[in-house]
């Protein structure tokens, strides 16, 4: 049952969340407390249980027919987990949201909330975002962003006109990713009968678009202050791992998680660059 939750959480993508997380708030703060430490592990784990975890339990039926699924890409959860895995996730969230809440105002209670909104409509049925088009990536994206936002609001940050410019490429990052991530599940999620932003442009229109969302998103890192126009050149090797796949067909789809996995690596990559160009920007700042 622990590694069946293990798998599910995605460990590959734990630091996605935790980290936009982390950063907001340490940076803003400038100081390591409690807050700082149990929000990032809420990020980390809890929060990547519920999203995942609840993903592959709705999506079971598609699931079966994905190749992908089974590893560190996704679990393909036995039915007799799929119980165990819900309450997991409420059991292991309640308490760290309970002290967030605590240590929050209303505004951060209202980014917080929708954020784990985001998290459950997703996937779970009777909302199920991830079958609404481009609603699905928007959603998506959200998950990502909206952690850095959390940190951000509760530590008092100043939200100018850079911080925006942040968050916008950040949150087009989120979308091209997802929308690139689509495609190699195509024909899965139609014989399933899930409809996605994928599904219904098609898998040559989505690399398309993934690759526009990149490009946007790093000319928008051009206003920020510097250090930060040096990080624009971060989404070209995404648009590189998206290009070779420019005329890929519906049919052929699935050759697209060769990118998807490069794009997996690169994130570490990214990871730390820009962590290194935040260090100096704050040195640049203190």
């Amino acid at each position: 049952m622990l590694r069946a939750l293990f798998v599910s959480s995605r460990p590959l993508s734990w630091v996605n969340t935790a980290f936009p997380f982390a950063a907001a708030y340490l940076l803003t703060t400038r100081e390591i407390d409690a807050t700082l430490i149990v929000g990032t592990l809420y990020f980390l784990i809890p929060y990547n249980l519920a999203m995942y975890g609840i993903n592959d339990v709705f999506d079971y039926e598609s699931d079966l027919r994905n190749p992908r699924k089974g590893g560190v890409e996704g679990a393909l959860l036995d039915r007799s987990m799929h119980r165990p895995t819900i309450v997991a996730a409420v059991v292991t969230n309640l308490p760290f949201l309970v002290y967030l809440v605590v240590v929050g105002g209303p505004l951060s209670w209202l980014v917080l909330a929708i954020s784990v909104f985001a998290v459950i409509a997703y996937s779970a049925k009777g909302l199920r975002f991830k079958e609404k088009p481009f609603l699905d990536s928007v959603t998506s994206s959200t998950h990502f962003v909206s952690p850095a936002i959390y940190g951000l609001v509760l530590a008092g940050a100043m939200f100018s006109l850079p911080l925006w410019a942040v968050l916008a490429a950040f949150f087009l990052w989120g979308i091209a990713s997802h929308a690139f991530g689509a495609v190699q599940d195509v024909i899965a999620d139609r014989e399933a009968s899930i409809s996605s932003t994928a599904t219904v442009i098609g898998a040559r229109a989505t690399v398309r678009l993934a690759v526009i969302a990149y490009l946007l998103g790093g000319g928008l890192l051009l206003l920020v202050n510097w250090p930060g126009p040096l990080a624009a050149v971060l989404v070209l090797p995404y648009a590189a791992v998206c290009a070779p796949f420019w005329n890929v067909t519906d049919a052929r789809s699935e050759a697209a998680n060769r990118g998807w996995r490069r794009f997996l690596l690169l994130n570490f990559v990214t990871g730390f660059v820009v962590t290194m160009l935040m260090i100096w920007w704050a040195f640049l700042t203190a």
